[in-house]
């Protein structure tokens, strides 16, 4: 990530520690060990593949509920970091919705997840 995308997660996640709900989201022990034992560049894998597969689309599938709140690393950072579904997405992000995710969109949020997990771990 060059120093303009760093700048760009820096501040997001600034923002996003001012609000009470987005702060209210932890990681725990269980997904500590989880991270220990599988490592961050596999978690890193797994975001790909669940922003990829469950807000990718221009309309996915349970859009709003899609993204459990527990039991991975992963999920519990998109909803630390508003990339849970696409009207997070629109809201915290400014990605609007009714469009396919670009590549530069899906690297954007894994690598807000990404910094989160890392700054919690």
């Amino acid at each position: 990530m060059n120093a303009n995308g760093k700048r760009l997660i820096d501040a997001k996640l600034n923002s996003l520690s001012k609000s009470t709900f987005r702060t209210s989201f932890k990681l725990k022990q269980k997904e500590r060990d989880y991270i220990d034992k599988n490592g961050l560049d596999k978690i890193r894998e797994h975001a790909y593949s669940f922003i990829e597969s469950k807000l990718g689309d221009a309309y996915p599938v349970n859009d709003g509920s899609q993204t459990p709140t527990k039991n991975h690393p992963v999920f519990i950072a998109q909803h630390a970091t508003a990339s849970c579904c696409r009207g997070c997405l629109q809201k915290w992000h400014h990605i609007n919705m009714g469009k396919e995710l670009t590549r530069n969109e899906i690297n954007y949020i894994v690598e807000l997840i990404m910094e989160w997990i890392k700054r919690e771990y």
